[in-house]
């Protein structure tokens, strides 16, 4: 075997090992991506899960520990139209809603979507809304929800949120 031929043939064989490298490292990449992706969807399932077991409380404490409590942050719900930080939020929904509610429930759907940027989230979900007032009236709706999350520390809290429900209700 000449100098040349040794030379090629460890030329190739250094390609063939960087190669394999990239592979394996971009099939690293992928795997992991896909189990972020899995472990993000089960989280935000039970999020979405304990947010709507907490507004069905009827009580504006329950939900309280998902939502960031700076001033100034935009929450729209379905009525009235928007809240600009969590107390005014908190105090709304107690008086416009909770006030006349005899029992009510707030269901999320099977069609959540999770999309993650390092500590940021936003998710959407269809819900189905029902109520039950004190005074017996009885009103159900479909409700389209999106939530932006900010994962501050350990926890991922909502810093805006909107609510909406289809023309004619």
């Amino acid at each position: 075997m000449t100098r040349t031929t040794t030379q090629q043939s460890a030329h190739w064989r250094w390609l063939l090992y960087v190669v394999v490298a990239l592979a394996g490292g971009l099939l690293t990449f992928a795997v992991a991506r896909a189990q972020q992706r899995a472990s993000d969807d089960a989280t935000f399932r039970h999020l979405i899960d304990g947010y709507c077991a907490a507004w069905s409380s009827g009580n504006a404490e329950a939900p309280a520990h998902f939502y960031a409590k700076d001033n100034g942050l935009v929450f729209y719900d379905l009525a009235p139209f928007s809240y600009h930080s969590w107390k005014e939020y908190h105090d709304g929904v107690q008086k416009e809603l909770f006030a006349n509610m005899a029992s009510g429930s707030l269901t999320p759907g099977t069609d959540l979507r999770v999309t993650r940027r390092g500590t940021l989230a936003w998710t959407t979900v269809s819900m189905h809304f029902s109520e039950k007032t004190k005074d017996g009236k009885e009103t159900s709706t479909q409700v389209r929800y999106t939530g932006i999350w900010e994962k501050r520390g350990r926890s991922w809290l909502l810093v805006h949120e909107h609510l909406s429900t289809p023309l004619g209700g």
